[in-house]
């Protein structure tokens, strides 16, 4: 994974986190969202600490809402974890960093 976190649209989202190799933390999120922008740090250092054991990636709702909507996203921010292809866990609202990267421990 690169350093930086990357976005997924409707069109990457099966590519990028269904079909990944390792976990996947997707924050749906959107720029008017004053929690996601709480959270976004956190989410972005979980990213770099945890490189190459886990994917971290960005969906915006506003932009993106096929995916959301599919997954039924009513708040945000909301973090979901994937493996294989799967929801393994739902985090929703902003969350101390500690409770997120517990949530992600219990995946790796």
């Amino acid at each position: 994974m690169a350093e930086e976190i990357s976005d997924v649209t409707d069109d990457t989202f099966e590519e990028e986190v269904l079909k990944s190799e390792i976990p996947v933390l997707v924050d749906f999120w959107a720029g008017w969202c004053a929690p996601c922008l709480m959270v976004a740090p956190a989410v972005e250092s979980l990213g770099r600490n945890y490189q190459g054991k886990l994917k971290v990636v960005k969906l915006d709702v506003d932009k993106n809402n096929k995916t959301a909507s599919a997954y039924g996203i009513m708040s945000i921010p909301s973090l979901l974890l994937f493996k294989d292809g799967d929801v393994k866990e739902t985090i929703i609202g902003a969350q101390p960093k500690e409770n997120i990267e517990n949530v992600i421990k219990r995946h790796l």
